[in-house]
């Protein structure tokens, strides 16, 4: 029997929406006030969902513990509090759009989880903003 189970988080971050190939004028364009010379921020929220069969032995699909603790580790000490375009590794040849950025964090816990899970992310930039990848 698959079953889904779903972990909440959250991070703190800034960023610029910048095609280093483009004009000025073109990045504000098309990006606008995200295009902010001097960055600026979103508190993200984050919901991993991951969908297994239960375990007979726990009654669990994942231990909920392990999964906390590895979002923590891998995505939010990893982004929180930073500026995505200049503190992280992902994002120095990235735009870190929210799409962008769904697919980083799948990419990073999808290689330290198990293939038997199905792993999906869902990132809000705001209240009204979020991005699900896969889709």
């Amino acid at each position: 029997m698959r079953v889904s189970v779903y972990r909440r988080g959250h991070f703190n971050a800034a960023h610029r929406l910048h095609n280093p190939s483009w004009s000025d004028e073109k990045n504000k364009d098309v990006f606008g006030l995200c295009n902010n010379y001097h960055y600026h921020g979103h508190n993200y929220e984050l919901e991993v969902k991951l969908t297994g069969d239960i375990d007979p032995e726990t009654g669990y699909v994942y231990d909920m513990k392990d999964l906390a603790d590895l979002m923590k580790s891998e995505v939010e000490n990893r982004f929180d509090h930073k500026n995505l375009n200049l503190d992280t590794e992902e994002f120095k040849e990235l735009i870190p759009s929210a799409e962008n950025i769904a697919v980083v964090i799948y990419n990073i816990l999808r290689v330290k989880l198990d293939t038997k899970f199905d792993l999906s992310i869902k990132l809000w930039e705001t209240p009204r903003n979020y991005v699900k990848y896969p889709a």
